[in-house]
Parts: C-alpha cells; structure tokens; sequence
C-alpha cells in the first residue's frame, strides 16, 4: 500500500507510473488522504486526452502535463484551465506575460485558493492572483480545480469559488536535456506591425545520483515580448526553478525540497476607451492598436533657475506604468511512516514578494500650504487644475529637478511598493484503522508579514525610471524623510486545526471534514485616514502630524488595530458507485471569507470591522469513466451572506470593495472527454451561471442601489466549449474553442459587456518520425485567437458604475517553437 502512497504524494511521471493516480490536492497529506485503494489498483482509467475527472466526493477536473504542454510555450497555467467548464479566463496578452481576469463560478480570484505544491499563491493582503507570475508550464505535472470547496487543512483566507492546486513534476529517474525555443508575434486585423516575442526554457534533468535514489532537476526560462496595443512598453521575464527529491527506504516515504524564482518587468497594457454600453464597442480591429497620448517617446518639462517649473503629460499615461516584481519560494513536502497504521506529512514553505504598481504623481520642491511634508490628497491652491487622485508629494525645500531652486511642480515616479515575508506549515498525520476506514488531524500555519510603502523616484528626462523600485533609493524632503503616499504594515496570521474522517462502506464513499480555521490581522496605519474608503494623508514629521490632526479633528491619526475571526467550516462528501463505471457523488461545505487589507484599514475610520462572508455550499452530480471516457456532470446551489465583491481601481491603484449582502448563486458544470479510437480526441464542456442578490445595497443614509434581484457583475452568464485533437503519423493536430456569454459590468445591470467565441489551434510536428535521433524533437506551432475575434476581455467591475476602463481580449498571435531533449 506504501508503494501506492508514494504515487499519490509524489505524483511521479506518466513515464514511470503502471497504475493510476488519484487527482493532485493541496498538500501531500491531502494526496495521501485521499489515496483510494479501488482507484489505485487501477480498476478506472483516470485520463483521456490529458484530462482526468477523479472520483472524489467533491467536483473535481484535472488536467495533465499532455495536454498542458500542447498549449503555446510560456503560456500562464490559468489560461489553460480555461478548458474547464465554470472556469472563465481573459488573457490580456497572447502570451501570458501581462496578466487577465479569473473566475470559478462566477468568483473573481480573490475567492479562489491557489496553491502551487500545497503554497498559496493568493496574494496575502487582498487576496488576488497575479497570473503572469506562474511557474513555467514545462514543470507542471498538473493543475487541478475542485469546483466550490477545498480541502480541510488548506491554508486559505478565502476560498468560496474553489481551489486550483498546481503541481510540479518528480525529477526523472535517467539523465536528460530539455529545451524550447520560442519565437511569436502578433498577426492580426488592423496591421499593428511587429509585436514580437522570444523565449527560451531549458530543463536538466540529473537522474538518479546515488543508490539510494535521490535525484533532481534544474531549470530556466527567459522571455521577451512587446506591448500588445500600444506602441510602448513589454516584457522582460526571468524564471528558475529546481527540485531534489530523496525517497526514504523502500516504502514510500520521500523528502522533495523544490525552490521557485521568477523575475518580471512588464509595464501595464490594456484598453484604448471607456466602455459605457455602446451596442459596438470597437468599430474596427485597428482601433486596438494606438499610440500614447503622451507623444512617447517624450522630454518632461526641463527646470528653469529662478521660475517655478510646471509639469507636462510626458511618463504619465496607464501604459507608461511598471509593474515589476521578484518573487520567490522555497517548498518541502515530505512523508513519513510512523507504524503500518500511522503516517505523517509535514510541508513547510517559505515564501518571498517585492513588487509594486502604479505610476506618477507631481513633487512640489517646498511645502504644502499649511507648511506640511509628506503627501497629501487634498488640492493645492496653487495649482488647482491637478486632478490626479495621486496626491501631491511635498519636499519641504528639495531640489527634485536640479535647477538650483525650490520653486517647481516636477513629475516623479510614485508606485505602491509591496514586500511581503510569509511562511507556512501543512501537517498532517494519518491513521488507518482499517483497510476501509481512515483519520487524520491536521495543523495548517499561515503567517505573512505585508509591508505597503508609497515611496516616489527621480525620472529621467525621457520618463523612464531611474529604478523601478524607488524604495531602494527614495526621495527624501528636506529632514532626510522620504515622502509616502501610504505607509502601513500588517501582519496576516492564519492558525488552522482540522480533521477528517474517510471511510469506504461496500460501494459507498464518505468523508466527514471540520476545519477550525483562527484568523488574525493586525493592522498598523502610519499615515492619517481621512475617510471611510480608506484615503490617508501622510505628514512627515511627529510635531506636523499632532498640528494637522489638530487642524482635522475627523480624521483619524495613525493607528493600530488587531481583527480576529473563527468559525467552524464543516463539509461532507457522499460517492456511490453505481457501477463500475458510473457514480453519483454529493458534497456540502461551510465556508468563510474574511475581509482583505483595504476593507480592514478602511474601517479604522469608522472604528467598525466588516464582517466576514460566510456561505454554504452543496454540489449534486454524476460521472461515467471508462478506458476511453471522462464525463461529469454537477449541479450546484451556493448561499452566501455578506458576499463581499472586490474590484482593482487602477487610478486609486487599490482594490475596492463592496457588501452586497445575501446572494444566491446556482448552475450547472459538465465535460465529457472521449477518445473513439487512439488518433482522437474530442472534449466538449460548458457550464450555466445564475446569480441573485437578495436586496438593494444600501449606498448613503437614505439612498439605494437598486440590486435586489439582480445578477452579480463579472459573471458569464454561460460557456461552452470544445477540443478536438488527431495524431495523423508525425503530425498532431488541435483545435479548441469556446464561447464565453455576456457578463454585466455593474451589480445593477444597466452595462452589459457581448460575449465572444475564442478559438485556438496547436500543431506538433514529430522529427523523431523522420530520424531515430531525434525522437525527443518536435516543432510546435501554436495559434492563439485564430479567428481573430475583437471583444473586451478582463474589466473591473462595480456596484453603480456607469462606465470603466476595460482591456480588449489578446488579438491572433502565433508562437512557433523548436523543442529538442534527449
């Protein structure tokens, strides 16, 4: 049986693996868990195509590293899982470097758990994913959904949509090279010119270094594209990964120690309007492409000694913002047989982020009006056309442009910088009272520490930053402070115990789960709230501070405050089998959201915490798996009190937040994947959403949105989609498609965004079929949106709002790849 488990924990390549395996989870003791003796032994076949439908309690799709690869090289794992029905993705790019929206459900990604080797990967302040930072898809073995749950001991804050669990692939036991080159461009209507793309991924694989097995692989990949709308900007990317894996004795237990680097420099891309509900968004395709309204490329105002220098656009347009990042992990899954009857996981993780976002703001070289340093929101009497929402940052007698006085409005570069230290623990141990019936206790840490700065840096004469990370070397004012436009640090605690019961009773599998998840945030505000959506005035200074709050007695001074929240989270899981090859499965889980960063240090205004979204979720479905299909069908009712909705604001450069109060959703998911004969593959999927929320949300003292009855923002109505795959010799061809429906750009439901049909088509073509020696070599042609469809893709969503900035969905691109190993 140990020899099962260690296929389940390790999740070994399809190469070396003669039984099946169960769907990846959270975390290794979640795999060992649910190891089921009936699905290992191999009595079903668990993958069709590269797609694997577990027969699990819970609504769970998988897909595979065969499938995965088919997709273009470097491609953001997120767009992949595209092909699972009640997942909707909008890529912002062709290439998955820039980023898009994502939702399970109808849930935007702040309300779904993803973890890659059992880490979260949600960002541990607000919660959201950032999907062109993902791991290179050449060392994922697979990427699994579970549709409206998760597991018991999985360290999340938020997770009511559902969890993606990434998981990366075993070191092979003989030596080997892997590489892919990759060069791709844009080629659609409206002539945008080269918009080029290049990559390159290598893989040494070290086999096995010693006769007790251990063994290990190393890898790295860079790219590099160009804007796709805008005749700036692009991406400039970096990633290495790496993985020693020991196995323990002969039964099963193993040690892996898996690191993960990934460097990104991208400037934001997107939309070229205002979409307010125009019947035809976009006349023409060219009206994509456009130049920058700021002349780029551009000089900003030069000083002039003795006068007070303005400001001109030059830097300032949303394209012309970095958003660059360094972010790393360290991962350790391990198992460990106590006794023939008792094992123990245990997986701690360590991870790291520096990041930021954002773009310009004005520096006055001297003082505010009222003699205050630091940055203020409130206008300059001076300069009254400023309208940014930045605020302006005042230097007190600094001379930011060199001119020799301190007189001059200069632009500055004034991101919102994140570093973020944050480790974890999964433990597990696991007792098996009988073949039949099993129990485990699990203990599940999670503890961030999230510091938010708002240094500015010096630009060049042509905008361009001197350093994308101005807080290595901020601007200081005149006492040798630098100037904030926020200033907080806060703390994410996450102690969670659960347990849970398994038992196989004849054809009948339960699970009986509780998870006691015990949230801590504590919050410290250096900086002054001026209202209750969380605005701040930072004044440098202790003596400023104690005269502007004097000056300003609403607001509230720099603070700190300590929110908890428990809860008891029960789920149960029934699966039947009817047949050998037929079961109906069902599923209820409680679960608990709890406010991200901005609610919480928005609520320090008004000395009230918001409350926590709480739901209950139940799944009712049916599978038939045989050696050639995977089908699944689910229905599923969700019910959710204070269903909070968030949405990225990128002038404020913050996420908003809103209470819509009790919400109802249901629908319905289905996938079938069938393979008739060994040359095809044919996968169909679809899914319906239905949304109602119960009541007006209340929006002043006396005033209402009117929402009650309508459907959330954000969520398609339905998908529906299709994969047809062929191997004809040495060509393997695929074509996929889907057609995502209309989505509402606001809760009230007067802005309507159309839906649109994305179609995609891969093409492998094998050199080994022509010469023996190069039977690991292939090229590979990728087209992504092959019809070119114009639509608007990734949007931020609103209670009222009666138009935002929205990004049009990535224009026909093509990547053609030469991938050789031996």
């Amino acid at each position: 049986m140990k020899f099962k488990f260690l296929l389940a924990a390790s999740v070994v390549s399809t190469a070396s693996a003669m039984v099946a395996v169960p769907a990846a989870a959270q975390s290794t003791g979640s795999l060992n868990f649910d190891d089921d003796v009936i699905v290992v032994s191999g009595a079903r076949s668990t993958d069709v195509g590269g797609v694997d439908i577990p027969d699990s309690p819970k609504a769970k799709v998988q897909l595979d590293s065969e499938l995965i690869l088919r997709q273009a090289p470097g491609q953001t794992i997120n767009d992949t899982l595209n092909l699972v029905p009640g997942v909707s993705f909008t890529n912002n790019d062709p290439f998955g470097s820039l980023g898009g929206n994502f939702t399970i459900r109808g849930f935007s990604s702040d309300r779904i758990s993803q973890t890659f080797d059992g880490i979260p990967l949600n960002d541990s302040g607000n919660y959201a994913l950032y999907t062109n930072q993902m791991v290179d898809p050449e060392i994922i073995e697979s990427a699994t959904v579970t549709l409206g749950s998760t597991d018991v001991d999985s360290p999340t804050a938020s997770a009511a949509g559902g969890t993606i669990n990434i998981r990366s692939k075993v070191p092979d036991d003989e030596f080997g090279v892997y590489t892919a080159t990759t060069y791709g461009n844009i080629i659609s209507r409206g002539n945008p010119g080269d918009r080029m793309m290049y990559r390159f991924f290598g893989k040494v694989e070290t086999g096995e270094l010693t006769p007790g097995g251990l063994k290990a692989f190393f890898s790295a990949s860079t790219t590099e594209n160009e804007s796709t709308f805008s005749n700036y900007g692009g991406v400039n990317k970096q990633q290495y990964n790496g993985k020693i894996f020991q196995p323990l004795g002969d039964n099963g237990d193993f040690i892996s120690i898996a690191a993960h680097y990934n460097v990104n420099r991208n400037n934001f891309n997107g939309s070229p309007f205002r979409y307010t509900g125009e019947p035809s968004p976009i006349q023409d395709p060219e009206d994509r492409f456009y130049d920058l309204s700021d002349g780029t490329p551009c000089t900003v105002v030069a000083g002039v000694t003795g006068a007070q220098d303005t400001y001109n656009t030059c830097g300032t347009p949303f394209e012309r913002r970095y958003n660059p990042s360094n972010t790393g992990n360290v991962r350790i899954n391990s198992l460990f047989t106590l006794s023939d009857k008792l094992t123990l996981t245990v997986d701690p993780n360590f991870q790291y982020v520096k990041a930021n976002g954002g773009g310009t703001s004005v520096g006055f070289e001297g003082a505010s009006v009222d003699g205050f340093t630091g940055v203020l929101f409130t206008r300059d009497a001076r300069n009254p056309a400023r309208t940014s929402a930045t605020g302006y940052y005042y230097f007190g007698g600094v001379d930011l442009n060199g001119d020799g006085d301190t007189l001059d409005y200069v632009t500055i570069l004034s991101p919102s910088h994140t570093r973020t230290n944050r480790y974890g623990l999964i433990a597990n141990l696991i007792y098996d009272i009988n073949p039949d019936h099993r129990v485990r206790l699990a203990y599940t840490l999670d503890h961030a520490r999230h510091r938010q700065t708002g240094a500015a840096g010096a630009l060049r004469q042509n905008a361009e930053p001197f350093d994308v990370f101005p807080a290595n070397d901020p601007l200081l004012d005149a006492n040798g402070v630098a100037p904030q436009k926020r200033n907080r640090k806060s703390f994410a605690i996450l102690n969670q115990i659960s347990a849970e019961y398994r038992g196989q009773f004849g054809d009948l599998t339960a699970t009986l789960g509780l998870r006691a998840p015990f949230f801590e945030r504590e919050l410290n505000q250096y900086c002054v709230t001026t209202d209750p959506s969380g605005n701040v005035n930072c004044i440098n200074g202790d003596d400023a501070l104690a005269d502007y709050l004097a000056a300003n007695p609403t607001f509230v001074a720099p603070t700190s405050a300590t929110y908890k929240y428990d809860k008891l989270l029960p789920n149960i899981g029934l699966n039947y089998d009817i047949t050998p090859s037929a079961s109906i499965f069902a599923s209820y889980a409680k679960n608990l959201s709890v406010p991200g960063t901005d609610p919480l240090y928005g609520s320090l205004f008004v000395g009230v915490s918001p409350v926590p979204e709480t739901s209950d979720s139940f799944d009712l479905g049916v599978r038939y798996q045989t050696g050639n299909i995977q089908a699944q069908v689910t229905g599923w009712y969700n019910r959710y009190n204070n269903r909070l909705a968030t949405a990225y604001d990128p002038v404020l450069d913050r996420a908003i937040t809103r209470n819509l109060g009790k919400v109802e959703k249901y629908g319905v998911d289905g996938s079938i994947a069938w393979k008739p004969a060994d040359p095809f593959l044919l996968y169909v999927f679809g899914s319906y959403l239905k949304s109602d929320i119960d009541e007006d949300v209340q929006i002043g003292e006396d005033a209402f949105a009117p929402t009650a009855g309508k459907r959330e923002a954000g969520a398609p109505r339905y998908t529906l989609g299709a994969r047809a795959q062929a191997d004809l010799g040495p060509l393997e061809l695929g074509v996929q498609v889907k057609r995502t429906g209309s989505r509402f750009l606001n809760d009230i439901n007067t802005i309507e965004l159309p839906g649109y049909t994305v179609a995609d088509l891969d093409a492998r073509l094998s050199l080994g079929y022509f010469n023996e020696d190069f039977d690991k070599a292939f090229i590979q042609i990728n087209v992504i949106n092959l019809l070119d469809e114009v639509y608007i893709g990734s949007a931020p969503t609103g209670l009222t709002t009666s138009g935002e900035f929205v990004n049009i969905g990535a224009p026909r691109a093509f990547t053609a790849s030469l991938i050789w190993g031996f």
